[in-house]
């Protein structure tokens, strides 16, 4: 089935940029092309990703991405096999190294945890990319003409706006996907409604708004989890190497997939939700790549996926004219949103009982009160700031 997504929306003057996903319907020898060239891709990353590190430990020199992009004619005059494959393809791969490495300085600099680059295995590269469309991937009569792979034919399931820049081929566990980055895309904006609100994200429920409107967590993973093991225990038992552990771990896949749909799904429709009822929303900045590292909360909230749910909510809000402001955590539970004293209390604790005013509310509805504040006098004091300036 087709499943168009929106996996980046970025805002710039009175346009957004937009990816559009479509279900693939290659030929089997197209499928293999495909996966021949996922496999180079995987080991020409690895390989430019040992020079990288031999280089610097062995002589103290970095090899930046313009040196090795240089050498790629020379590479396939070495192994023919890479003559097979479009020159963007091999450069995009080298280029999506040189952003692990700028991550890894930026987190260094920062004091973050580094994350040093790592080799791909064959489960950790599943994309290629055409950097320009136009050059090795066109549109010819509804069908996607790739490279040295051949015209595939798509699920259109939706029409697609703006202009074409990119384009990524991705393999999933129900078969091939194109996406289709799309620039100058006309906003859309939704007729004002003079409303703003903080949100809570949590665990007991997904989010509560300052008004005290709550969204169930639906826990998607836990209700699956059932499935899912029974799914796992089918892959233990076969042999590997066997075409029946093949089958198993496909299986065990698409259960996945499918409980990754279901949240994206839901963070879509909640996300929607709340765009449509109000100008501007305040929701935490919270780092959730280190909260996880709670060992005995990393699978809830790995199961509410608050990070995607906020890249959607960013990215619908900036496609409706909205606002999405990020304010800091701290002690936006703690504090009473009555009267400002700060009332200590552990994650166990879920009412906020205010010892100085008396006020008695939900924690999570007490923290969205907070957020919205805090959000509010942070805009203030943006705009007293460009006013002074």
């Amino acid at each position: 089935m087709g499943y168009p997504t929106e996996i980046d929306e970025q805002m710039t003057i009175g346009t957004i940029r937009k990816t559009f996903k479509y279900k693939l319907q290659p030929t089997p020898e197209q499928e293999q092309r495909m996966a021949f060239v996922l496999r180079r891709c995987r080991e020409l990353y690895n390989a430019a990703l040992q020079e990288r590190r031999d280089a610097w430990h062995t002589c103290g020199v970095s090899i930046i991405c313009a040196q090795q992009s240089a050498n790629l004619p020379g590479i396939k005059e070495v192994r023919p096999e890479y003559q097979d494959i479009h020159s963007q393809v091999l450069q995009d791969v080298l280029t999506r190294l040189d952003r692990a490495f700028q991550g890894f300085f930026r987190r260094v600099k920062n004091g973050e945890q580094p994350g040093y680059p790592r080799l791909q295995g064959a489960n950790r590269s599943a994309s290629f990319t055409y950097k320009q469309f136009g050059t090795g991937a066109t549109i010819d009569n509804d069908e996607l003409v790739l490279s040295k792979i051949g015209r595939i034919a798509v699920r259109w399931s939706r029409p697609g706006e703006g202009t074409i820049k990119t384009v990524t081929i991705t393999k999933e566990a129900d078969g091939w996907y194109g996406c289709f980055s799309c620039i100058d895309m006309p906003m859309h904006p939704l007729p004002v409604t003079d409303r703003e609100t903080g949100i809570d994200v949590g665990l007991k429920v997904f989010l509560i708004t300052a008004e005290g409107d709550i969204v169930e967590n639906p826990r998607h993973y836990r209700r699956a989890e059932r499935e899912l093991k029974k799914a796992q225990r089918r892959v233990s038992r076969r042999k590997k190497g066997s075409r029946r552990r093949r089958k198993a771990v496909q299986f065990l896949a698409k259960k996945h997939q499918k409980v990754r749909r279901q949240r994206h799904d839901f963070h879509h429709q909640t996300a929607l939700l709340l765009v449509r009822q109000y100008d501007t929303i305040y929701l935490e900045d919270l780092p959730v790549a280190n909260l996880v590292w709670n060992h005995h909360l990393a699978k809830s909230m790995s199961d509410a996926g608050w990070a995607q749910f906020r890249t959607i909510l960013e990215g619908k809000a900036a496609y409706a004219g909205r606002r999405v402001v990020a304010v800091p955590p701290a002690y936006t539970s703690q504090d009473c949103s009555g009267c400002g004293e700060r009332v200590k209390k552990s994650l166990s604790v879920r009412t906020h009982v205010c010892p100085s005013c008396g006020l008695i509310l939900d924690r999570d509805e007490n923290a969205a009160r907070n957020i919205q504040w805090a959000g509010q006098a942070l805009q203030g004091a943006v705009v007293i700031a460009a006013v002074l300036n």
